[in-house]
């Protein structure tokens, strides 16, 4: 390798530059040094088959900012470059990806490409691992990538579709993943994506291989992999459940022959509550519960009968041996008052303290949320719909996807799974609060803010004056999350409503000439107005009244929720700007100022 100044118009970006398919990178950030120094870092370049020419293997970033700088005008100097032998490609592309992993790493497709010629040119896994230092597993994973079909790479890498789809997609046959994206391309479709594409692939519940009890290499059951290697499920899960019994019973019999009173196998899906049952021993007729989750998963709960079984059994006073007097339990060091008032002045002791310590006491509160811990109980909003069709109008709607890629960012900063359909634990699914209190005071405010905002609205109660208030506040214009779609058109019926919509969206002209219509044809006429279609006008970005902010109805009857809980939200502040007025509005306090001050 040699170091020489080469000028502009003798370099191209050779073929195996990690960056030099697509449209040119962005290059707002080196401008501003270009412009002033030119390029100060060499280009990594070869010669290419034409004298005098050389070929970028690295540096695309640092060309593109030098032909802005000439195209603007700007005086161009031959540029710095480190010229690497002839001939190796394997060479030029480690380069390149080196060189370009150590600035801003590049998607996954891309390094797909770069591994995969790489491995053509002689390079093992463990050599390209070891070379950028990646892990094994890390390397076949993206080499992996190409078990999915080019169009699904593509769309990944422009960002069309996420990691997780992804994922879940190269669980997909060849035919799955087509069928995949006819539902993408189908705007009136909905597609999967996400934990909810897992269901939509196997069916229903995804059940995992290492819930398995049996031999799985022994029953030869057909099993799919993802492209991290690291989960694998069952393809036919009647196959799984058979197989899965059989060693249940199995267990059950190794149990009852080793001196157990009795094997009890719950029904699947039910969960077994300890709370219900006390623990006793082999001996005194404890038996052994077996706990099958829908998941695939069992669970063996050794040496357990009902808590009236043992009400009974304690009662009969005695112990398993006549002779032997029955222990005294232990007498604890405190009395039950005392206990009362340790607990009690510490108490007192905590919330003096966190009284001066906001940021604590919001942690505190957003994890006493998210766990369901001691005297909280939240609930989560659950979107039930009356239909199908308006359930998957909201589940794809701008929106929702929105929301839902916020709320997986703040999954993943908790360290939770990225399938884990909420941030808010459900009954019997909470984290512990002690481990999550400690992981919130690592974060900083905006980031607690964050995850605030998105508990916040998985605990928003659809309907209410919550809602109502709130997008009043903020401002919220429903244009910008919501359009016209076929569930909306078809809870449409009412002529008079339909008519005044028709009145707004083509005019008060158009509305009269079509008063006489039935409902079908004032809906054709608002669909063509919205859409621009059938040679009408196309109207502005529009929504109803009802689900503006704030909402008004249509006609005298009323009968909108919104509305109802606006009018509510209304009177409220109504009945408050009556009252006496505060000497401060809360919203001016210095928040330096300590409350109590």
């Amino acid at each position: 390798m040699k170091l020489d100044f080469i000028d502009v118009d003798h370099l191209s970006i050779a073929t195996t530059n990690m960056r030099g398919k697509g449209k040119d990178p962005d290059v707002s950030d080196l401008l501003p040094s270009v412009r002033a120094r030119g390029v100060l870092v060499p280009l990594l370049v070869r010669p290419n088959c034409a004298e005098g020419r050389f070929e970028i293997v690295a540096g695309r970033r640092r060309f593109t900012a030098v032909n802005v700088v000439a195209r603007e005008g700007g005086a161009v100097k031959p540029i710095p470059c480190a010229i690497l032998d002839e001939g190796d490609d394997a060479d030029a592309l480690e380069a390149s990806m080196l060189e370009n992993l150590a600035r801003v790493r590049p998607d996954e497709v891309s390094q797909w490409e770069a591994f995969v010629a790489l491995v053509k040119s002689g390079r093992s896994v463990g050599e390209v691992a070891d070379t950028f230092g990646f892990e094994p597993s890390a390397v076949k994973r993206i080499l992996a990538l190409g078990n999915l079909l080019p169009r699904i790479r593509t769309l990944y890498r422009r960002g069309a579709i996420d990691a997780g789809t992804v994922r879940h997609l190269t669980l997909a046959s060849k035919s799955q993943q087509k069928a995949w994206l006819a539902l993408f391309d189908d705007e009136n479709t909905y597609c999967p994506t996400g934990h909810q594409l897992k269901a939509w692939l196997f069916g229903g519940t995804a059940i995992a291989v290492n819930h398995a009890l049996f031999d799985v290499e022994e029953a030869k059951l057909a099993i799919v992999s993802d492209l991290f290697g690291e989960d694998s499920y069952f393809a036919d899960s009647d196959a799984f459940w058979s197989a899965q019994m059989a060693a249940i019973e199995a267990r059950k019999a190794e149990y009852l022959e080793a001196g157990w009173s009795d094997v009890v196998v719950m029904e699947r899906g039910d969960w077994f509550r300890s709370w219900d049952y006390v623990h006793a021993s082999k001996r005194k007729g404890g038996r052994i519960y077996v706990e099958v989750r829908d998941s695939g998963e069992v669970s063996f709960h050794e040496g357990y009968v009902t808590t009236k079984e043992a009400k009974r059994l304690s009662g009969g006073g005695g112990s398993d041996d006549e002779n032997t007097p029955a222990a005294k339990p232990a007498r604890p060091e405190v009395s039950g008052p005392l206990n009362a008032y340790i607990d009690l002045h510490r108490h007192a002791a905590v919330r003096a303290d966190l009284a001066s310590h906001g940021g604590v006491a919001l942690r505190a509160m957003l994890a006493h949320v998210i766990s369901g811990a001691d005297l909280w109980r939240v609930d989560i909003e659950s979107q039930r719909a009356p239909k199908e069709d308006i359930a998957e109008s909201v589940e794809t709607c701008p929106a929702e996807t929105a929301f839902d890629i916020k709320r997986r960012a703040v999954l993943a900063v908790l360290g939770f799974d990225e399938d884990t359909p909420t941030v808010t634990g459900r009954p019997l699914h909470r984290p512990p609060f002690a481990l999550l209190f400690a992981r919130l005071l690592e974060l900083p405010d905006p980031v607690v803010l964050e995850i605030v905002a998105i508990v916040m609205g998985e605990t928003l109660a659809a309907g209410s004056e919550a809602v109502e208030m709130i997008g009043l506040h903020l401002g919220t214009d429903m244009r910008q999350h919501w359009q016209a779609d076929a569930a909306f058109f078809d809870q449409l019926r009412d002529r008079e409503v339909l008519l005044a919509i028709t009145g707004e969206v083509a005019g008060a002209e158009v509305a009269a000439a079509n008063a006489g219509e039935k409902a079908k044809a004032l809906k054709s006429i608002i669909a063509d107005c919205l859409a621009g279609t059938n040679g009408r006008a196309k109207a502005e970005p529009w929504v109803p009244q009802w689900m503006a902010f704030p909402p008004a109805a249509y006609t005298s009857r009323g009968g909108v929720g919104g509305v109802k809980a606006a009018a509510r939200v209304a009177f409220a502040l109504s009945a408050s700007a009556d009252a006496d007025p505060v000497e401060q509005d809360c919203a001016s306090v210095d928040e330096e100022t300590p409350l109590a001050a």
